[in-house]
């Protein structure tokens, strides 16, 4: 008989890893007899299933007061730490409500224990778990000891309390090595790695359709040559050495295109950007409109693109991240069977590049050895088509569904001595 799984987090929309990670764990389980349930402060999933939270949201005004408050200062006043626990009575009473409606047999919490995007949401999750013992695996991709905003704060003793919390009902899950021995070595806490995944057993199935509104936006002529840089506009995701790489290829005709709107996230960054691009003669464009994610349940009258429309199109990408906690971009470039220019990010250095994927590496700069590469592969169809196929073969042993279905069969086993 199969479980009521909940799914919660701030929110789930959008095309950020947390968001489209939870829509591939959810399709495993739906595909072996699992009912999914969504609570979060946007939800872009069946209505049925789904509980829309708004206090939930990261951007809630009350949540980005408390945030303003609780970090870069080190003393916490008597009313910060009441408004604290406020809020969180308020999002308590709202899970057990979720949990009651839908009969939730195991919580799958998407980063709220331990990203502190949200301090009253993590404390009542912790609280909620602890009192009625509920299976519950908590799915980390980033904690605050790697965030340099959270360095700097008076609310140690929350973080220590629920980011991410010592329960024996919750089974931890990271996305790196690296996480996995600083979990082990901050909290005491054991964890399992679960690497990010695509569907490497059913190649993508282009909606070429969506195609002229891709032209629309950019007006770009697809015959035309297009880098893609398949991110958020902020400043760790090195993307000024996309544009460095594009004003090399000029002779060639490349434009460079980003995927994500500018200034969302770091306005500041995005203009300089912007600066860049005209100095060194890059037509560089950002899409205007929020790219949706490939797993949402609900139809948007807009159509709204999702990097899947976008992908297709590209004749190169760019991935000069400075850090990621896994690197979402790595496996769709190599889904979509794209040349792709890396940096050695960490998590990459250690848990990908020894699996040998055949790869254009930055390492730090933009080096003339890089671009005589990246020309080698962009004017060479046949060494273009023997990295590909490569790269897919490899990432379908190693990042398939079925990597994860295993190990969600495994965490499952643990709980209810039963499989995904």
């Amino acid at each position: 008989m199969g479980l009521h799984i909940g799914f919660v987090s701030t929110r789930f929309t959008g095309a950020d890893g947390v968001t489209m990670e939870a829509g591939k764990w959810a399709e495993i389980f739906k595909e072996c007899g699992h009912e999914c349930f969504w609570w979060g402060g946007e939800v872009h999933k069946d209505s049925s299933r789904a509980m829309v939270v708004l206090e939930a949201h990261f951007l809630h005004s009350e949540n980005q007061k408390i945030q303003a408050e609780a970090f870069g200062r080190e003393m916490r006043s008597h009313e910060l730490t009441q408004r604290i626990h406020d809020f969180r009575a308020v999002l308590k009473q709202k899970l057990a409500d979720f949990l009651h409606t839908f009969e939730i047999q195991l919580l799958v919490i998407e980063n709220a224990l331990a990203s502190p995007q949200h301090i009253p949401l993590g404390l009542a999750l912790t609280e909620l778990i602890a009192e009625r013992k509920i299976p519950t695996i908590a799915h980390h991709h980033e904690f605050y000891w790697e965030q340099s905003r959270c360095a700097v704060n008076c609310v140690q003793d929350f973080l220590s309390m629920a980011f991410p919390p010592v329960l024996p009902t919750i089974q931890h899950v990271v996305i790196s090595s690296a996480a996995q021995e600083d979990l082990a070595h901050r909290r005491g806490v054991s964890s399992f790695v679960i690497p990010n995944v695509l569907d490497f057993d059913h190649p993508p199935q282009p909606d070429w359709e969506k195609a002229q509104e891709l032209r629309r936006q950019i007006g770009a002529d697809f015959e035309g040559k297009l880098i893609v840089q398949p991110t958020r506009v902020i400043r760790r995701k090195g993307i000024e050495y996309a544009v460095e790489i594009a004003a090399a290829l000029q002779d060639l005709g490349y434009r460079l295109l980003i995927t994500h709107q500018a200034g969302e996230g770091d306005p500041e960054y995005a203009a300089w950007l912007h600066r860049q691009a005209q100095e060194h003669g890059v037509s560089l464009h950002f899409l205007g409109t929020h790219v949706a994610d490939p797993w949402a349940e609900v139809e948007s009258s807009s159509k709204p693109l999702t990097l899947w429309d976008i992908y297709p199109h590209a004749h190169l990408i760019t991935y000069p991240s400075l850090y990621e906690g896994f690197g979402n971009a790595f496996l769709e470039a190599i889904y979509f069977r794209k040349p792709l220019v890396v940096n050695r990010y960490a998590t990459f250095v250690r848990d990908i590049e020894p699996l040998g994927f055949d790869l254009l590496i930055m390492d730090g700069y933009v080096s003339r050895r890089l671009m005589a590469e990246i020309r080698e592969v962009l004017e060479s169809p046949e060494r273009r088509e023997t990295m590909v196929e490569h790269n897919y073969l490899l990432a379908k042993r190693h990042f398939s569904y079925s990597v994860l279905r295993r190990r969600l069969n495994f965490l499952l086993m643990n709980f209810f001595g039963m499989e995904v």
